[in-house]
């Protein structure tokens, strides 16, 4: 029997497969998305309306609870794709004058803090930010190149005030 965080895995990603288009970074002087070469992953964002379905309710109300973070802090959630060789560079979800540096070794993992071996249904909890609202240079993140097959990730960025 399948758990309800694998099924929700297949209903996430029968919901944006067919409308995967190659993933873009945010320009930092224009705020705008464009493709880079420190992404190769492919994704979407659903829809506002998506989010009413009661599965999508179900993940949001999860992750609020999980997170301490009310439901309506939260972004729209973000499906991607890694497909063999892809990845994203360590990064921070924040910007700053002084970026930090990452190291990674392809495989899986990232060298520097922590390292997560993905397992379909399962979640990982990091804050960009403390409480008191400044960034934290040890969050910094990636995805590291795929081998064989294909990686699945949902992300859900919550935010300190209400997004709606």
């Amino acid at each position: 029997m399948q758990s309800n965080q694998v099924l929700e895995c297949d209903y996430l990603r029968a919901i944006a497969s067919p409308r995967l288009q190659v993933s873009t970074v945010v320009d930092t002087k224009t705020g705008k998305g464009i493709k880079s070469s420190v992404r190769t992953s492919s994704g979407m964002f659903l829809s506002h309306e998506e989010k009413k379905y009661p599965r999508i309710q179900a993940i949001e109300k999860r992750i609020s609870v999980y997170s301490q973070v009310p439901v309506e802090n939260g972004e729209l959630i973000q499906v991607l794709r890694y497909e063999k060789n892809q990845f994203y560079r360590p990064h921070h979800d924040y910007f700053s004058d002084t970026a930090g540096s990452g190291e990674c070794s392809c495989g899986g993992k990232v060298v520097r803090g922590l390292s997560v071996k993905p397992v379909k249904g399962d979640a990982v909890l990091f804050w960009s930010m403390g409480l008191d609202g400044q960034s934290d240079p040890n969050s910094i993140h990636g995805g590291c190149e795929v081998l064989s097959g294909e990686k699945w990730s949902a992300t859900k960025w919550m935010r300190q005030r209400t997004t709606s």
